[in-house]
């Protein structure tokens, strides 16, 4: 008997979804633990696995609508994709039944057998709109007093998506009440003047609009765009800058790469030294390891290093636990692996969750210098930039130095101005005199 695809768990305190891609179409053969179904997250994509063999059966909510956990999204039906099955038929099947009979058109998506058997006694239009949305969408639809009924979808086989809801709950806000948009929907004439119709309005000038493509956001896309707003509106936020001599750790990092590559089978890069260099400056400082909660400043005596990975969806800060336990090769494994898992997209939600403190790194894009933005709810982050030669007054003589730009951001309401600075100093001293890192833990 078919069997539903269901949202599964999606980690802690992530009760909702996007429906990303479908990874088959509606007839297709599909195999016990294959993927059917990308789901997106605020955090990761993952895939949601086929439960038996069979069949694509139906696609209950299309790509781009949000779904929640245990929601309906498809079915998968026994039978083969070669026309065995008496449940899914192609159609070419259905086009050589059709003559000499009355063809009996089957619903677009299905969620229970009740649900069907009321879906067909209706002809398709239950009074909710319930076979034509999805669980989410009907929820939101009975916030807002939204008939569904009313509303003509613009999904597959015209479901109602989130969309089309929320352009209803836009029309009510502007004092429109409740209005029905299709796509179809012709242009309102204008009222008289003189005695004269007024012309429909021109279409975009030059024909701008066929130019102009539309891409959907995806759901990490829009939880990182809110997140930033949120750190901006949330944070008293500045950011204070100074430079260190890389000469030191270049030098260090020249002689010992081969030696250390051969005994730990992974390159030694800078991000374990900036790692160490900020835990020893957590120590020192440990309002900069904290967290505000509420009206109580809560102080992490652990060290859970974010590590800003960027990727194709988006960017991801994976952490690196208990980073002052571990030695510059734990370190670097840690980040190459973590790193790897986000360009792939594999990234469990726990090792997204819980940093204390992050680390970015724009020099790998050729930024010089910049202002980044609070990982909330951490109250600082720091920003490392390209290595760039210039020239430096050393021992009172013009020398050429490899130098880099280094930025904190922090929240003025948690850490002092003074205390800022000095942190970042203290990271400063650290990266020109390495061998101290040894001594830091």
């Amino acid at each position: 008997m078919p069997v539903e695809i269901h949202v599964p768990e999606l980690g802690e305190s992530v009760t909702e979804a996007t429906v990303g891609k479908w990874l088959k179409n509606e007839g297709d053969q599909v195999t016990a633990g294959e993927p059917v179904v990308e789901l997106e997250t605020d955090k990761v994509n993952f895939e949601v696995e086929a439960e038996q063999d069979g069949v694509l059966e139906s696609i209950a909510v299309s790509e781009g609508e949000d779904v929640g956990v245990g929601d309906v999204i498809g079915t998968i039906g026994e039978g083969s994709a070669d026309g065995a099955t008496p449940q899914v038929e192609t159609e070419k099947e259905e086009a050589e039944e059709a003559e000499g009979r009355e063809e009996k058109v089957a619903p677009e998506a299905q969620e229970t057998e009740a649900e069907q058997a009321e879906f067909d006694e209706t002809n398709g239009h239950r009074e909710d709109g319930g076979g034509r949305a999805s669980p989410t969408v009907r929820r939101l639809a009975r916030e807002y007093g939204i008939d569904l009924a009313e509303v003509s979808g613009s999904g597959r086989g015209g479901r109602v998506t989130k969309d089309d809801v929320e352009r209803l709950i836009r029309d009510q806000d502007r004092g429109g009440g409740q209005q029905t948009e299709t796509p179809e929907r012709q242009p309102e004439r204008q009222p008289e003047r003189d005695g004269k119709e007024e012309a429909p309005a021109p279409a975009a000038e030059n024909g701008r609009a066929a130019l102009e493509e539309r891409i959907r956001l995806s759901r990490r896309r829009q939880t990182i765009a809110s997140r930033l707003v949120e750190a901006q509106q949330t944070a008293a936020m500045l950011t204070t800058f100074n430079d260190a001599d890389m000469s030191a750790v270049m030098e260090l990092r020249n002689r010992r790469k081969e030696e250390f590559q051969e005994r730990h089978e992974v390159r030694l890069g800078f991000m374990s030294f900036f790692t160490k260099a900020a835990i020893g400056a957590l120590k020192t400082f440990p309002k900069v390891n904290a967290e505000l909660q509420d009206t109580e400043l809560v102080l992490k005596h652990y060290y859970d290093i974010g590590v800003a990975v960027n990727t194709e969806q988006g960017l991801v800060v994976p952490v690196v636990r208990d980073a002052d336990k571990k030695s510059f090769a734990d370190i670097e494994r840690d980040i190459m692996e973590l790193g790897q898992k986000a360009r792939e997209g594999t990234l469990s939600i726990e090792e997204l969750q819980g940093g204390t403190f992050t680390i970015t790194n724009g020099g790998i894009f050729g930024s010089l210098n910049s202002t980044p933005i609070l990982n909330i709810p951490q109250v600082a982050i720091l920003g490392m930039h390209k290595i760039q030669e210039r020239p430096m007054v050393v021992d009172g003589e013009i020398k050429v130095r490899p130098m880099m730009y280094l930025a904190l951001s922090y929240d003025h309401r948690i850490v002092d101005g003074a205390d800022a600075v000095q942190f970042l100093v203290r990271i400063k001293e650290l990266i020109e005199d390495p061998e101290s890192l040894l001594l830091e833990g």
